[in-house]
């Protein structure tokens, strides 16, 4: 069974799989998926919602009820529309994106205006078209990071994938006005320690830090003036979970060793920026996963771990037996899942097992040709 904490961090991001969320209430819930990688960020909504489709969810992000933004770290995350005034307000910052300019060699007084102008009317525009318009003031990154900073002005967001690639849009074309920026801080940042904490149950100040990007003392002084009480949790949500890369389970906490045994660390996160998705048991990582098309492969930290060819499917799955593989034939077995992994019941997901895990995945990725 899990532990106290680790039941709280499930319950909190939802990975007891409430039903009846859409894509919007989730991440209001969450209050953000990081998101610099769309397919692992619909993975997300998957590892919380046994319902939820790919279509359902670039149905709420087209019409902009989430919307995918600079924002916790100056990282791309999807945030409601409704939050984006007061949260961006305290996590967007210039002083990066302006020396990244300054790199790239893109300077001038003009250069919030600059990127107002190529954008305005155009509707979104991929960084190829958008640098079309620019004629010359920049290319390549200098583009992107140009559009970081019309953003920090409330000027621009993200709009959705034109085949395949990242397109950049007007904040008063998409949104129908400019974000406007909470001025209130202290209102603020009451609001955010009471977000945070009803997603991140048993968080403290350094977590809320770590999360947000802000400074230790902006996080205690939100803390302070929201004066978040604990979330009462009286459940114990179970069982398995296949979570994406950079998904909040692991991203949302500075203290990652109450789900992660630090023997493990460097498989989860073997440096370069990367972090790969995991296998959760109880809200315990027991290993990573990995897919290709729509063959998931599972790779447990110990053999002994290892999921059974047969509790994963038989007939034409195929690939190495101890990790697991399921191609995408497989025939799941009704009660699959590995007991030697920790098969347990779920609230909101009675008895599941890695062959039923797996199966959601698939069902998933078949959902959109671009996963």
């Amino acid at each position: 069974m899990p532990n106290q904490t680790r039941s709280a961090r499930m319950t909190a991001q939802l990975l007891h799989r409430p039903p009846g969320l859409g894509p919007g209430e989730m991440v209001r819930h969450l209050l953000a998926v990081q998101a610099q990688d769309v397919p692992s960020a619909l993975l997300a909504f998957r590892a919380r919602s046994a319902t939820l489709t790919v279509a359902q969810i670039e149905d709420a992000w087209h019409s902009r009820e989430i919307v995918r933004a600079w924002g916790p770290r100056g990282t791309l995350h999807f945030v409601h529309r409704d939050d984006l005034p007061w949260l961006l307000a305290l996590t967007r910052n210039d002083t990066g994106t302006l020396r990244r300019l300054a790199q790239e060699g893109v300077t001038g007084d003009d250069l919030p205006h600059l990127i107002d102008r190529a954008l305005a009317g155009q509707g979104p525009l991929t960084k190829a078209q958008l640098e079309e318009r620019l004629a010359g003031r920049a290319k390549g990154q200098g583009v992107v990071h140009l559009v970081a900073l019309a953003a920090f002005h409330g000027l621009a967001v993200l709009g959705p994938l034109k085949g395949g690639k990242p397109t950049y849009v007007h904040a008063a074309d998409w949104l129908g006005a400019p974000i406007s920026f909470e001025p209130d801080r202290d209102r603020a940042l009451a609001e955010l320690a009471v977000r945070y904490l009803r997603a991140h149950a048993a968080a403290t100040p350094e977590d809320l830090s770590a999360w947000s990007g802000l400074p230790v003392g902006a996080a205690r002084t939100a803390f302070r003036l929201a004066a978040p009480s604990a979330v009462d949790d009286a459940s114990e949500p179970g069982g398995v979970r296949l979570a994406p890369a950079f998904d909040e389970y692991l991203m949302g906490w500075a203290d990652r060793t109450p789900i992660l045994d630090e023997r493990h660390r460097r498989e989860v996160f073997p440096g370069g920026g990367i972090l790969r998705p995991v296998m959760l048991v109880d809200g315990l990582i027991r290993g990573t996963w990995s897919r290709k098309g729509e063959t998931v492969t599972l790779s447990p930290f110990e053999e002994s771990e290892a999921p059974e060819r047969e509790s994963l499917g038989n007939g034409e799955s195929h690939g190495r037996e101890r990790h697991g593989e399921l191609g995408p034939h497989g025939r799941e077995e009704p009660d699959g899942g590995s007991r030697a992994l920790g098969e347990t019941g779920s609230r909101g997901g009675g008895s599941r097992g890695w062959a039923e895990e797996v199966a959601d995945v698939r069902a998933f990725l078949s959902g959109s040709p671009r996963l």
